[in-house]
C-alpha cells in the first residue's frame, strides 16, 4: 500500500461510527462526513480503529464482460456496449466480515473489481465532466452464485445474495486529471494468486464507462460502479479467505463462511 495515496474510510471508534481520511502514517483524521471533509476532533491511530465499508450507494451499478479475456473463458463474446447490471446495497459487507455461501447455491465464486466512488451528483456527463464527479476508486468483490447465473438466464438473484458485494477497506481519492488506466487489481484465494488485471486492458475505460451510465441514470454521491472483473475466476468454498487488491489499497480480505 502506497502511504502517498489520501484515503477515505468509514470507521467504529469508541462505539460511534465516522468518516475519517488519512493523516499521516499510523493515523486517520475524522471529518464531518462523506462529502465534507471539514476535520473533526484529534487524529486517531489506526489500531484503535475497525473499518466498515467505506461507502453507503443508493445503488451499486456493475459492468459484465469489460475484460476479453474473461468474458471468453466464460463462453461468452465481448459485448458491443457495456453491459450493465445492479447489486443491491444491502449486498455490501466490509473488510473482515464473512461472505455466506446460500445454501441454494453449488457454487460461488470470487470476481474481483476495481470499483468507482461517486463523489457528487453526475447526469448526462461527457468523459470530461465525470471526471469532476468521481471522488475515488476502491475494491470490490463481485460475489456471484453462477450455477444461479446459468439457470435464471438474468443476473439479479446470482448476484444479489447478502454479502455478495464486499467494497473497501478504504477508498483512494483521486484528482480530474487521475491516470485511471494506471490501476490493477489482483485477487488471491487462500493466499493463492487467482486473478490480475489492468484497467488498460478494459474493454471500455473507466471514464467511458462513468459517462455511458450517466447517460443512463443519476448517479448520486456515494454510489458505486464496479468496471468489471479479469480473467481467472473460480469458485469459493467455506474456510477459504479471499483478498481483493487495488493499486494504492491494502488486500480487501474477507472469510468464506456457510450461511
Amino acid at each position: 500500500m502506497n502511504d502517498d495515496f489520501v484515503r477515505l474510510s468509514r470507521i467504529v471508534h469508541g462505539g460511534r461510527v465516522l468518516w475519517a481520511v488519512t493523516a499521516g502514517k499510523g493515523a486517520l483524521q475524522p471529518i464531518a462526513s462523506f462529502t465534507d471533509h471539514t476535520p473533526r476532533g484529534e487524529p486517531i491511530g489506526e489500531g484503535e480503529v475497525r473499518l466498515l465499508a467505506p461507502v453507503e450507494p443508493s445503488k451499486i451499478v456493475c459492468v459484465g464482460r469489460n475484460y476479453l479475456a474473461h468474458a471468453r473463458e466464460l463462453g461468452n463474446e465481448p459485448p458491443e456496449y457495456p453491459l450493465l447490471f445492479l447489486k443491491p446495497p444491502s449486498a455490501v459487507i466490509g473488510p473482515g466480515e464473512a461472505i455466506l455461501i446460500p445454501p441454494v447455491s453449488e457454487r460461488v465464486d470470487y470476481e474481483g473489481e476495481i470499483a468507482v466512488v461517486i463523489g457528487r451528483t453526475c447526469c448526462d456527463a461527457d468523459e470530461r465532466q465525470v471526471r469532476e464527479c468521481i471522488l475515488g476508486y476502491t475494491a470490490l468483490n463481485d460475489v456471484t452464485a453462477r450455477d444461479l447465473q446459468k439457470k435464471d438466464g438474468q443476473w439479479t438473484r446470482a448476484k444479489g445474495f447478502d454479502t455478495f458485494a464486499p467494497v473497501g477497506p478504504e477508498v483512494v481519492l483521486t484528482a480530474p486529471e487521475f491516470d485511471w488506466a494506471s490501476l490493477e487489481v489482483s485477487t488471491r484465494v487462500n493466499g493463492e494468486l487467482k486473478q490480475s488485471g489492468k484497467a488498460a486492458d478494459m474493454a471500455f475505460s473507466i471514464p467511458f464507462l462513468v459517462a455511458y451510465i450517466s447517460q443512463i441514470m443519476t448517479l448520486a454521491a456515494g454510489d458505486v460502479i464496479a468496471t468489471g472483473t479479469p480473467e481467472g475466476v473460480g469458485p469459493l468454498a467455506v474456510g477459504d479467505e479471499v483478498a481483493v487488491e487495488v493499486t494504492g489499497l491494502a488486500p480487501l480480505v474477507n472469510p468464506v463462511r456457510a450461511r
